[in-house]
């Protein structure tokens, strides 16, 4: 049978079926699809390919998912450091993007964070921004995988002046890129406390009409919960709850203050939780119990959060930080492993974007979203178990090729459809622009 690639590799890590490494094996690739998982030998007997691979050092995951980003802000990266979130809000990031943000910005700011997404083994992401027609029109074009946060906030903006205004050009994102196969949308109001009530209710009937997902930052901070408390008389998913937000479609980022009762309505509920570890961290936000989110089967996924946060966007160093994090918040060593994690960073995110059918895992039927990380490296070496590397051993550097949609966007750890030197050069560019408007302030 003639086939686009055949890629044959020493580890074959597919998520599905579950604690599962295949050695020796192939995959098979037709189009965009992967269409068989089998041994390299079988592969060899079955297949005739355009391109044949032979990675003897390397293992294949899938692309990892970026659950929870806002990619233009890679252009903030380090402005405002070692400060708690209000605090890095409003007297740093709002004053800046009211001074920066703009269509070329953001397509600017895009581009960054896709090539370092992609160098680090990054093949979809969730992303919440202003002008989020700007960045699916810049993933379309690179061939990135993403979900378009149709972005709403109480507040006027160069994107929008009115709640209405941002619904409706939303719903225009929504229309305009619904044929790509490569972006979703997914309605993206920014957090309890900068969205009001007829919004938000508005936004879970269009929702529902629209069948997309609804990406929102909940339960942050402590200062939000009291925050809502003075002025709602309840916590924030007590609100949410009762304006029919909380739902499966619902993807709720951080999650950091829980309690027992909220934990267990997100389970009857089938909310997914993002959790940005290296975030939440930072800026001193608090800690999202993981270990009793698995216990209590909850869907939860990986996130980097923006670069201008973290501060950078590197999911295989988050996969490391959000495992030994659970250990150390649980007091148990065994509450999260590495194919747990792994799971969190793919299919979990997969789900949690309602794109579980289709990415998250190598599965013949599945959409070719490829990784390939040499483990043939110092750092990695004695190797006794490929994945119990990668998760808490190797770095960004061993990705060396990045599929998605079957497409090479990374051969040997160059990128294909952006070019490095010139994202760097328009990168500094920004920063002397940026660096002297905030130096006055």
């Amino acid at each position: 049978m003639k086939i686009d690639t055949l890629i044959h590799a020493r580890w074959i890590i597919p998520v599905e079926p579950e604690n599962t490494v295949y050695e020796n094996y192939a995959l098979a690739i037709k189009n965009d699809k992967i269409i068989a998982l089998l041994s390299s030998d079988d592969a060899r007997k079955k297949f005739t390919s355009t391109e044949e691979l032979v990675l003897e050092h390397h293992a294949l995951i899938p692309g990892l998912i970026n659950a929870h980003t806002h990619a233009a802000m890679s252009l903030f990266r380090g402005i405002a450091n070692d400060l708690p979130l209000m605090d890095w809000l409003n007297n740093h990031i709002w004053p800046a993007e009211k001074k920066w943000i703009d269509p070329q910005f953001v397509k600017d700011g895009t581009k960054l964070a896709i090539a370092e997404m992609l160098r680090s083994g990054t093949t979809c992401f969730n992303d919440m921004y202003f002008f989020p027609d700007s960045t699916a029109e810049i993933c379309a074009g690179v061939g990135m995988r993403a979900m378009i946060g149709l972005i709403i906030i109480d507040l006027p903006t160069l994107w929008a002046n009115s709640s209405d205004e941002y619904l409706a050009k939303g719903e225009y994102v929504h229309d305009s890129f619904r044929h790509n196969p490569l972006i979703s949308t997914a309605f993206a109001p920014h957090a309890p406390y900068t969205v009001s009530d007829d919004s938000l209710k508005r936004i879970a009937v269009l929702a529902e009409e629209l069948d997309i997902q609804i990406h929102m930052h909940i339960h942050e901070t402590s200062d939000e919960i009291n925050q809502s408390i003075n002025q709602y008389g309840k916590r924030p998913l007590d609100r949410l709850s009762e304006l029919g937000l909380l739902s499966s479609r619902l993807i709720a980022v951080h999650m950091t203050q829980l309690e027992k009762n909220e934990i267990a309505k997100v389970r009857k509920l089938g909310v997914s939780i993002v959790h940005c570890p290296e975030s939440n961290l930072k800026l001193a936000s608090g800690f999202c119990p993981v270990g009793e989110l698995h216990d209590n089967n909850i869907n939860v996924c990986i996130g980097t959060d923006g670069a201008a946060s973290n501060n950078d966007l590197d999911m295989l160093g988050e996969m490391r930080t959000a495992t030994l994090l659970a250990k150390g918040i649980a007091n148990d060593s065994t509450c999260s492993d590495v194919h747990k994690t792994l799971k969190m960073a793919t299919l979990n995110g997969a789900k949690a974007l309602g794109l579980s059918e289709s990415i998250g895992s190598l599965k013949k039927g599945k959409q070719a979203d490829i990784v390939a990380l040499n483990l043939n490296q110092l750092e990695t070496t004695p190797l006794y178990e490929p994945l119990s590397q990668i998760i808490y051993a190797s770095d960004r550097q061993q990705v060396s090729d990045v599929w998605i949609a079957g497409k090479r966007l990374l051969k040997d750890k160059k990128l294909i459809t952006l070019n490095s030197e010139e994202l760097i050069e328009n990168a500094k560019l920004w920063q002397e622009k940026i660096k002297n408007n905030y130096s006055k302030n």
